[in-house]
């Protein structure tokens, strides 16, 4: 089980300041714009005007608003690895595993509560846009890495498979939650949390 390789849907990446600042831009206003009418609803010619970008800024960097939902799932996914990867630091290796899945669970439960777009894309895997390389695979895969060396374990084919089989699990459950209670259901969640332990005790404790 090899980590999902992720080709990029920028049609050319920023290598400029000013180039990456106006592709930020862009991105937010499409993050904006998905919460306020959804994905049917999102054009290239609405998130340039938002962005106060001229049109063809935006087809600069992208083909259409699939690629550009792509490459907002895709900032997503780095800053989410940003935020645990901080999180992390911070408890220097207090708690263990417990504390670090605690820190996975609870960084993602916040980004979803108030990062503009991310409750209906997230990583992906909400929207149908494009050709990709399963989102959860990339997010197992990517904790893998990130979490080998804070648990002391070689990222193999069984960690990684341990990981994918939580992630997929975890991404169930709280997108139940989330139906349930546009907050998050705080009784599900808690759900979630205690069979992820369960489950992950099995190899890490």
């Amino acid at each position: 089980m090899r980590p999902v390789p992720q080709a990029s849907p920028l049609r050319r990446p920023p290598v400029q300041r000013r180039s990456a600042e106006r592709l930020s831009r862009i991105l937010d206003a499409c993050a904006d714009l998905l919460d306020e009418g959804g994905y049917d609803t999102l054009s290239t010619r609405a998130v340039a005007l938002r962005a106060g970008v001229p049109i063809g800024s935006v087809y600069r960097f992208f083909d259409n608003k699939r690629s550009m939902v792509d490459a907002l799932a895709e900032r997503n996914l780095e800053r989410y690895t940003e935020r645990v990867t901080r999180r992390l630091a911070r408890t220097a290796g207090e708690g263990g595993w417990r504390a670090a899945m605690d820190a996975i669970l609870d960084e993602y439960l916040d980004m979803r509560r108030t990062a503009p777009g991310f409750g209906l894309v997230d990583f992906g895997n909400q929207i149908p846009v494009g050709a990709r390389a399963e989102p959860n695979r990339r997010v197992a895969d990517r904790l893998t890495d990130l979490l080998s060396t804070y648990l002391d374990s070689t990222p193999d084919d069984d960690l990684r498979r341990m990981f994918l089989i939580a992630v997929e699990t975890a991404d169930t459950l709280v997108h139940l939650a989330f139906r349930v209670d546009p907050e998050g259901d705080p009784k599900i969640i808690e759900e979630t949390r205690t069979l992820l332990r369960g489950y992950l005790g099995r190899a890490l404790a």
